[in-house]
């Protein structure tokens, strides 16, 4: 009987998993494994703790709903803590499985990693997160346009996004001993506080996915409306917040896109419905540009190589990292973000021209304090959307912010400002000490 280990990364689902099944068609048995690997709980090159909790919460639930959902198919889920290279190897040794089966990535740690499981054991991956299969595209990895628009307009006219797979209705699985969950506690965090200020209470899970994916569409009929909301800085419903879910895979860009259409053809098609699947062909194409450009979008100078000179000012970063910058709109949003670990488009926009181009500080400070902080770290689209902030990725244009206009655009009133900058009375400094977020004499 021939046994594979299913390696769960960020494709925390059952439905719409080419690796799964794949898995179920070429062997008897499986193992679902999740690695949480511990060098994401340590920090960074800046001293910020790679993966902060609110990211490591909303992971654990959605963990928790995976399991929940394996166990329904008869089977359940691994997990341990470590170093993906060295644990699924030894998971194989321990059970007796002769291959591995997992989902595609493209960014460059990622790939040292499959290379060194590859190095031991067959390693089977499929694009499970892209809406498109990289041979479908009208032009080569290589040849990925240095323009969105270029890429768009081409993709749009010449590929099909496949429509989402079922999940299977049973999956055979070798016993192991089941363990708990790691708690947050046990990874050293404590629960962040809760702020009912936040745009929504986000909770992990593929269930929780589809739910918000209904309210969105068939209940709230808010995509009607998208494009003209999708600025909106207070509330649940300005945006879809589909990108919590996306990052850990607990919903497909696939299942989203078709989801899209099935309302446009039974409620309504307008520019509206059409600027969530822009959306997602975005989300696309920086996964298509870490392909193409490899390490070059962790790069000082990104993908164009350019030659910036950056300040390098602590006290600078700290105003900013604390939203004590004096520019109250930068502020309320930074704030924004370390209290509730989400901050809007239109603020991440805002806070990343402040400091690139205001405060002259290297964005990729910026970037990996949004990776610390962000519950939707996305590295791909992260990466890519700083380094566009930073005048060294897909856009040969500067792109500098006015944020006294942007705030009486998009915040004309104050309510956003009131409402983190006045309604709070806590130190920014103490809640970074309390989240555990910052591990350097920074301050």
């Amino acid at each position: 009987m021939s046994k594979a280990i299913m390696w769960f990364r960020n494709d925390l689902r059952l439905t719409d998993n080419p690796a799964l099944n794949a898995a179920l068609r070429q062997h008897d048995t499986l193992l679902p494994v999740y690695i949480l690997d511990e060098r994401l709980l340590q920090p960074d090159r800046w001293g910020f703790t790679r993966m902060g909790p609110y990211r490591l919460q909303f992971l654990l639930e959605s963990l928790d709903d995976l399991r929940d959902h394996l166990q329904e198919k008869g089977s359940d889920l691994l997990v341990q803590i470590g170093k993906p290279e060295v644990s699924i190897p030894q998971i194989a040794q321990t059970y007796g499985c002769t291959a591995v089966f997992a989902s595609k990535e493209y960014t460059h740690e990622e790939l040292q990693i499959e290379a060194r499981i590859e190095a031991h054991l067959p390693l089977h991956l499929q694009h499970s997160l892209l809406l498109l299969e990289p041979e479908d595209l009208p032009f080569a990895v290589e040849q990925t346009p240095d323009v969105f628009t270029q890429f768009r307009k081409r993709v749009e006219k010449y590929a099909k996004v496949p429509f989402p797979l079922d999940p299977p209705e049973r999956i055979p699985t070798v016993p192991f001993e089941q363990q708990a969950l790691p708690s947050l506690e046990s990874l050293g965090h404590k629960a962040p506080h809760r702020d009912d200020r936040g745009a929504l209470a986000f909770k992990g899970g593929a269930l929780a996915a589809y739910e918000r994916l209904n309210h969105y569409l068939w209940d709230t009929d808010a995509l009607a409306s998208y494009k003209q909301t999708r600025n909106g800085m207070i509330g649940a419903d300005y945006s879809s917040k589909f990108s919590f879910w996306l990052a850990n895979g607990s919903i497909s860009a696939r299942a989203i896109w078709h989801e899209v259409e099935a309302y446009e053809a039974e409620r309504t098609q307008n520019k509206d419905t059409y600027w969530m699947k822009f959306e997602l062909l975005w989300r696309e194409y920086f996964k298509f540009v870490a392909m193409r450009y490899g390490r070059k979008i962790f790069f000082k100078g990104g993908i164009q190589d350019k030659s910036v000179r950056w300040k390098d000012s602590p006290k600078a970063l700290h105003k900013w990292m604390t939203g004590t910058t004096g520019d109250d709109f930068v502020d309320a949003n930074m704030r924004e973000l370390l209290y509730t670990g989400f901050m809007s488009n239109r603020g991440r926009q805002n806070v990343a021209s402040y400091l690139v181009h205001q405060l002259k500080q290297d964005w990729r400070k910026g970037a990996a304090w949004f990776e610390s902080l962000l519950a939707d770290y996305d590295v791909a689209s992260n990466y890519g959307n700083w380094m566009y902030a930073g005048g060294v990725g897909n856009d040969p244009r500067d792109r500098i912010f006015n944020t006294k206009k942007q705030a009486h655009n998009y915040d004309g009133d104050g309510a956003f400002r009131r409402r983190w900058l006045h309604e709070d009375t806590r130190d920014p400094k103490e809640v970074i000490a309390q989240l555990g977020v910052l591990q350097t004499e920074l301050f």
